[in-house]
């Protein structure tokens, strides 16, 4: 069956305005049980780290579970980064289908992310790379890749910057 353009961008901005409005819960309705959820770093050599498990992530969620306890750290003040939580807007753009198998589509998208706090406004960007699994009438994000391409980060990065 051919994934229909329309609901997978559809679910992807729904996922953006979800952070954007701060609806933690449904934010993580949006992801499968079993999602990794990856933002490698950038090593010495100008190249992304390839593995979660022995090199540098800048975030690294292997399970939803992951997930699900930063957004208990955001919702319960438990995180210093977090308070005051940013104002925050997602852009998504250049929405492409990468591969389409039975249950599952591969997309690749950029981003871009302006994050207010503290009378500062930061800018984070990059590209994408979402696995998306087919439920009843639309998607779960059961893979989640983010390449940032900002060269100076200085804050903590959180799930709500991408």
């Amino acid at each position: 069956m051919s994934a229909d353009y329309q609901t997978i961008c559809a679910a992807l901005y729904r996922e953006a305005r979800l952070l954007d409005d701060r609806q933690w819960d449904a934010w993580l309705e949006c992801y499968a049980e079993d999602v990794a959820y990856w933002m490698p770093a950038w090593d010495d050599d100008d190249q992304l780290t390839e593995d979660p498990q022995s090199e540098i992530s800048l975030m690294y969620y292997p399970d939803r579970c992951g997930l699900e306890d930063r957004v208990f750290r955001i919702k319960t003040e438990r995180s210093g980064a977090s308070t005051p939580e940013p104002r925050t807007n997602h852009s998504i753009t250049n929405v492409e289908v990468l591969a389409e198998r039975e249950a599952e589509v591969d997309v690749r998208y950029n981003f871009h992310t302006l994050s207010h706090r503290y009378k500062t406004t930061d800018q984070f960007f990059g590209t994408m790379f979402v696995t998306l699994r087919r439920t009843g009438d639309g998607f779960l994000i059961s893979s989640k890749k983010i390449v940032l391409k900002n060269d100076y980060i200085r804050q903590v990065l959180d799930v709500y910057h991408v």
